[in-house]
């Protein structure tokens, strides 16, 4: 699962844009470098859940949602 942008706590500062190594944001307009924009994820697919843009994000505007298959515990 993608990242999901609360886009009312975004600041639009393009952080998340900048730190990921795959592109999941990669089709933002003006790439993150815009004062104000706000990321767009254009390639949800690529996400493998790194949670470097969750924890990085200045205004907790980002969540990941976990897939189950990969909650589960192993003994």
């Amino acid at each position: 699962m993608p990242p999901v942008v609360d886009e009312d706590k975004c600041l639009g500062c393009g952080t998340c844009v900048d730190l990921c190594t795959e592109d999941v944001f990669f089709g933002t307009p003006g790439h993150g470098k815009k004062k104000g924009e706000k990321p767009r994820i254009s390639h949800p697919q690529a996400c493998y859940h790194c949670f470097l843009c969750v924890k990085e994000c200045p205004s907790g505007a980002l969540k990941i949602i976990t897939p189950m298959a990969m909650t589960v515990p192993y003994k």
